[in-house]
């Protein structure tokens, strides 16, 4: 499946995104904040695209002027997260290359996953987290108008063998379906 919106288009990874994936995954400032360690050769990240951006609904996000994929979006269904067990329920996660942050990118690719999850997947719930200190991910769940839920003091982040602080946040059907409402 292909999203568009206005700026992007959201299509699943190619084994020829491994070099954009390198670039931007290699930055010290981008993987780390969010669980996961700097990539270290193309190869690595190739590694990534066939065995973790393989999901049904793991997106590579580009700009619509170009092919190349500088984030990732993904709603991560039951048996790919620890956030649910339901079925009706997801978790979305992202990621964006450093070069874009603060363009509003992240919220615009959002916005058309959850349109998806809730209008064609059916979901009654997504779940979204962050680690304490990553202000630009809680930001994000801010303008998409996720709700606080929780936070646990001791999360394990095993892909960097650390302990953080989590936050949990999420959003119903009902509250994007009010919201929707009240933007039109």
């Amino acid at each position: 499946m292909i999203f568009t919106t206005k700026r992007l288009i959201l299509r699943p990874w190619e084994e020829s995104d491994a070099q954009s994936l390198f670039r931007y995954a290699s930055d010290p400032d981008v993987g780390p904040i969010a669980g996961w360690p700097p990539h270290q050769s193309v190869e690595k990240s190739l590694d990534v695209i066939r065995h973790v951006f393989n999901g049904d609904e793991c997106y590579a996000i580009c700009k619509r002027d170009s092919h190349e994929a500088i984030g990732a979006i993904e709603l991560k269904l039951n048996g790919h997260t620890d956030m649910t067990e339901r079925d009706d329920e997801c978790e979305l996660g992202y990621w964006l290359a450093k070069p874009y942050w603060g363009r509003g990118y992240m919220p615009e690719a959002g916005r058309e996953l959850i349109r998806h999850a809730f209008e064609d997947l059916d979901m009654k719930t997504i779940w979204c987290g962050y680690y304490d200190g990553n202000t630009k991910s809680l930001r994000v769940q801010e303008k998409l108008g996720f709700i606080y839920h929780h936070s646990c003091d001791e999360v394990p982040v095993p892909l960097l063998n650390e302990v953080r602080i989590g936050h949990t946040n999420y959003m119903t059907k009902e509250s994007w379906e009010k919201m929707k409402e009240g933007n039109s």
